[in-house]
């Protein structure tokens, strides 16, 4: 699988602000994002043993379709767990549900093996990619930055990037220089979620990324007209799409800090939007009428 990196990293404007946006969404079309950086590690070592890969989430996440991008490249069986498939998605197979199918992912509704039950020639996953193999990729993904801010003359750098489980903006602070702060926000739970899941994998709370919030808890994959907008804006200022389940969040705290601009602005757009084949129809059900379209 060929894989584009580096990146490119774009200049751009948008409120107002100055800020460089990198384009990991760029890296592969099916293979895209933190997703692919964090499975870089399983894509580009040897597994002569391995015959199939385990993991589990959410029936439409990001992860469960690059994964089944993974293991089509690898000739692996592919096996994902998921605590419940809606009947509509079963009998409608859209978005990422349906990409993963395609590959050839099994999808099991039900309780995820014990990883101690696993024979030899399988590989566990956690959900996410949460593991200290994805360090390998996002390593990666820090040495592009600095070689970047070496080539623009650029000190001190202040990046930005949503989370889910956090692991790209962990891994990306420990593989950065001090001067180099990492900021995100949590997108699935509250700020004690995101500080716990860094916590699982580096227990120096020193080299954890800082924690920013708008002060106000939000349910991941609830629709939010706020969100909503700010995604739109986006695309119309920007001519670029951003994954609508965690970018919108991401973009308006970033927004909300105007602190942050006092040093240059990195954005990481993490890729994700496949998703948007589901997300894009809940939220214009919800929220087009209000603006004409």
């Amino acid at each position: 699988m060929k894989l584009n990196l580096p990146t490119p990293i774009h200049n751009i404007e948008f409120e107002g602000r100055a800020i460089y946006l990198k384009r990991d969404d760029l890296i592969s079309h099916d293979f895209s994002g933190n997703k692919a950086r964090k499975f870089y590690y399983f894509l580009s070592n040897d597994f002569n043993e391995v015959k199939k890969v385990i993991s589990h989430g959410s029936s439409q996440s990001n992860a469960m379709y690059s994964l089944s991008v993974l293991a089509k490249a690898r000739g692996w069986r592919c096996e994902y767990y998921v605590d419940h498939i809606s009947s509509h998605l079963i009998s409608n197979p859209h978005g990422n549900y349906a990409g993963a199918l395609k590959n050839g992912m099994n999808i099991v509704e039900g309780e995820t093996p014990a990883r101690d039950s696993l024979s030899k020639d399988t590989i566990f996953i956690d959900e996410g990619g949460r593991q200290a193999e994805a360090e390998q990729g996002i390593k990666i993904l820090a040495d592009e930055i600095i070689q970047w801010t070496e080539q623009k003359c650029i000190d001190k750098l202040n990046i930005f990037l949503p989370s889910g489980t956090g692991t790209t903006a962990l891994f990306l602070q420990a593989n950065l220089p001090k001067h180099f702060t990492v900021y995100t926000n949590a997108c699935v739970g509250g700020d004690e979620y995101l500080s716990l899941q860094f916590e699982s994998l580096n227990s120096d709370i020193s080299q954890h990324p800082k924690i920013l919030s708008l002060g106000k808890k939000f349910h991941f994959g609830k629709l939010y007209k706020e969100n909503w907008d700010i995604w739109l804006k986006l695309k119309e200022k920007l001519d670029i799409e951003f994954d609508l389940l965690y970018d919108p969040l991401g973009w308006r705290v970033m927004l909300s800090h105007k602190e942050l601009f006092d040093t240059p602005v990195l954005y990481i757009h993490q890729g994700g939007v496949l998703g948007n084949k589901s997300m894009k129809p809940r939220y214009e059900r919800k929220y087009s009428k209000d603006r004409g379209l």
